[in-house]
């Protein structure tokens, strides 16, 4: 089960951290503003979030085992097609069609995963986690690279498509790893229940500000750092070390999580680590980066899997916490697929991206009051069947 979520999970994220460390290569080849090259990460997000809701639909007729092995097909045709395409539209459109896959995978899986691994669900979505970091890390750090080596930043794109290949000729074999499973979706009905619960919905708005700090430092990291007048390569590499430092973070942090019932204790250090990895960066980027790198890391790399660990806590079921986390996911990535536009928008406006992460700063002080309100002793009465 590890094995099969970590080769999906490396799909999930290289179609957009690729970008960043080619912004320059793009520019140049392209006549795109910061605003319109933020839409390749807000496309995908935006669509990742409308895309676990169609997922959940999609899984009642298609069967998640058939609609996950499809999704991963998308992915890999949105990454090939880049290698053919040399204009704006191409990107925007294979971004969009990469978040379509996305979604729908991230919808289902932690599912899966709960249904799968029972009580050593934390450990197996910490490595699961770890993996869509990971594939972040070797993206943005192999792009330049790669873009050097061919000759082209469309192929540095492109390779990522042999790897969804692979996860998908896996995928269709995974009897060798695991006893397939295609358990049915929850109904309209029932998931109506959970549009109407709060709780569902601080769930979301956690999510959502954890999804808008991970889409702005993948999107904006190494173009602010490349204004600061570092060279592609180097930014690229602080943005690898930034999500290798997350996927360190996404192993332990759920580990130590498993340990007990009350996950608030963990969930703090990963909160208190990106409210001053946010507010470093804002007042003083040049000061030590990698130790800026280091907290966020920490922070994002954290609040990714432990914000979804929470969210299938809510209820015993898998199938009724799958929904909880997907609703959470669907609407929480619409809210943090504004944050590159609004981050671009506000480059674009005052020359500088720190207005964006003193917003990020904000907003990680917003959710540690947030996280401190998740005590599973009342995960029963505040999520009604």
């Amino acid at each position: 089960m590890i094995l099969l979520t970590m080769l999906i999970g490396l799909n999930l994220r290289p179609s957009m951290a690729a970008i960043g460390p080619l912004v320059e290569r793009i520019q140049a080849d392209i006549p795109i503003s910061y605003s319109q090259l933020s839409l390749l990460t807000t496309l995908p997000v935006l669509a990742m979030g409308a895309g676990c809701f169609l997922a959940m639909t999609l899984a009642r007729h298609l069967g998640q085992n058939r609609l996950i092995g499809s999704s991963l097909l998308l992915i890999a045709l949105a990454d090939g097609l880049r290698l053919v395409g040399h204009g704006s539209a191409t990107l925007l459109i294979t971004a969009l069609i990469a978040g379509i896959g996305i979604a729908s995978i991230q919808a289902l899986l932690p599912s899966l995963i709960k249904h799968q691994a029972g009580q050593r669900t934390p450990l197996v979505m910490g490595w699961y986690v770890a993996s869509i970091m990971g594939g972040a890390a070797i993206a943005a750090t192999s792009a330049p690279m790669l873009a050097e080596l061919t000759g082209s930043w469309q192929a540095a794109l492109a390779v990522w498509a042999l790897v969804a290949l692979a996860a998908l000729l896996v995928w269709n074999c995974r009897g060798l790893l695991l006893p397939a499973t295609d358990s049915t979706a929850e109904g309209p009905d029932l998931r109506a229940t959970l549009y109407r619960q709060p709780r569902v919905w601080t769930l979301t708005v956690f999510f959502g500000l954890s999804a808008a700090g991970y889409a702005c430092v993948l999107a904006w990291l190494p173009p602010y750092y490349i204004a600061l007048g570092w060279t592609e390569s180097a930014a690229g590499l602080l943005l690898g070390y930034l999500t290798a430092i997350e996927v360190v973070a996404g192993l332990i942090l759920p580990s130590l999580a498993q340990r007990r019932s009350d996950r608030r204790p963990v969930l703090m250090l990963p909160l208190g680590c990106a409210l001053a990895g946010f507010l470093w960066l804002w007042q003083a980027p040049a000061v030590a980066p990698l130790a800026i790198a280091t907290l966020l890391g920490i922070g994002l790399g954290g609040l990714f899997p432990l914000s979804l660990i929470i969210s299938l806590d809510h209820h015993a079921d898998p199938h009724r916490a799958g929904s909880i986390t997907a609703i959470a996911q669907g609407a929480g990535y619409s809210i943090g697929a504004l944050s590159p536009w609004l981050a671009g928008a506000v480059r674009d406006q005052f020359g500088s991206f720190a207005w964006a992460w003193a917003g990020l700063t904000v907003t990680s002080l917003l959710m540690v009051i947030i996280g401190m309100r998740f005590d599973p002793r009342h995960y029963e009465r505040v999520i009604r069947d």
